[in-house]
């Protein structure tokens, strides 16, 4: 059970929200409002036009609004502040996850303007890119959670050295200071950096936001397809302003399975992971190069499971409570319930879970060939 957050002894969510919502609406950065996303508007502002969008096997409600921005800035700053919250915490969780969308929208901007952007340097190996757009939507999100919760932590991957050694110890400093806030932000600003940079318009944004070390708030903005996936603990998971669910399907025969391999050199294990899953088998199995959509996709029923032998935490944060909020499942693939020190993982829809965990494990998909 959660410890009730006392508000004397910390800022106020909601005002420290109208602060950083008042400090987009002056940022240059923020585009005229027939580029603007239209995802943000359905967090609160209700009376708008509607128009139905396929969603997996549900429906979006997307709403399209002719005001300006600060118009629209003020209707989320007035929904925020009249947010009905049964505690103190789910009040802080409410300002929580508008803060982080409203960032995302505005780091998912940038990212729409520059896509294809070079690569700046390479980190780990020639696999782990970095362009100057990484950092730039990395410290945006930072600014908006250092404005409207500063007591809060954050961890970034742009702020850690490359490699899953440096990416685990970053996280650990976090976990095992005493003296560490309750609150930290796990924020992978550019979920799908190769796919950035090859023009490829499947990227991500990604902010999980963990509470005396579990996840209990995640975002995922696709800014390609103005599609901002949002959950919270207890609260249901949802696209758009609207609730999605795991897809139904019941056998691991008829699932889509999505897969992927980092620069962390995991490619042998994920091949045999593919072929395992090839000879259950399964329907088809796919790589897209961004595991924090393909979360938000099992969130939503396009996708069935995904699997990876080797992810930091910022990766999967904010994928797994909306995986788990949508009624799906998430473990590690020896069948231990996720927690942020996991790394190897199993995403599904919950019904192929452990069909599919017992065929990874048996093609020894457990961790890094290197570690194994």
């Amino acid at each position: 059970m959660f410890q009730t957050v006392h508000h004397s002894s910390i800022p106020s969510a909601a005002s420290n929200t109208r602060k950083t919502i008042s400090t987009f609406c002056n940022l240059s950065r923020i585009r005229s409002k027939s580029s603007f996303p239209t995802f943000v508007f359905n967090l609160g502002c209700s009376s708008f036009t509607k128009k139905s969008v396929k969603l997996g096997r549900s429906h979006v409600c997307c709403r399209h609004v002719m005001r300006t921005n600060r118009e629209r800035f003020f209707l989320l700053a007035c929904n925020a502040s009249s947010t009905v919250a049964t505690t103190d915490f789910d009040n802080e969780l409410s300002e929580i996850l508008k803060v982080a969308c409203l960032a995302a929208a505005e780091g998912g901007q940038v990212i729409r303007d520059r896509l294809g952007a070079e690569v700046i340097k390479t980190k780990g190996n020639s696999q782990d890119l970095l362009t100057e757009v990484d950092a730039q939507v990395q410290t945006l999100l930072h600014q908006a959670q250092q404005q409207a919760f500063p007591h809060h932590s954050f961890l970034g991957e742009e702020n850690v050295s490359p490699g899953p050694v440096a990416a685990a110890a970053a996280l650990e400093g976090f976990l095992e200071d005493p003296n560490s806030p309750d609150w930290l932000w796990l924020v992978d600003p550019i979920d799908g950096t190769t796919n950035f940079v090859q023009s490829i318009p499947l990227s991500t944004i990604s902010i999980g936001v963990a509470y005396k070390g579990e996840v209990v708030a995640g975002v995922i903005l696709d800014p390609f397809r103005d599609e901002c996936f949002f959950a919270s603990k207890g609260k249901g998971a949802f696209c758009n302003g609207r609730p999605i669910q795991v897809g139904a399907v019941p056998a691991v025969g008829d699932a889509v399975v999505s897969t992927g391999f980092g620069a962390t050199g995991s490619s042998g294990p994920m091949l045999r992971g593919m072929n395992a899953l090839t000879e259950l088998p399964v329907r088809s199995i796919r790589m897209m190069g961004s595991a924090a959509i393909m979360f938000a996709w099992i969130g939503c029923g396009r996708l069935t499971a995904y699997f990876e032998v080797d992810l930091n935490v910022w990766d999967i944060a904010a994928g797994a409570i909306i995986v788990k909020e949508a009624g799906g499942k998430m473990s590690n693939i020896n069948g231990e319930d996720y927690s942020l020190r996991t790394r190897c993982i199993l995403a599904s829809n919950g019904k192929t879970h452990d069909e599919l965990m017992k065929a990874l494990q048996e093609a020894n998909c457990l961790s890094l060939d290197s570690q194994s």
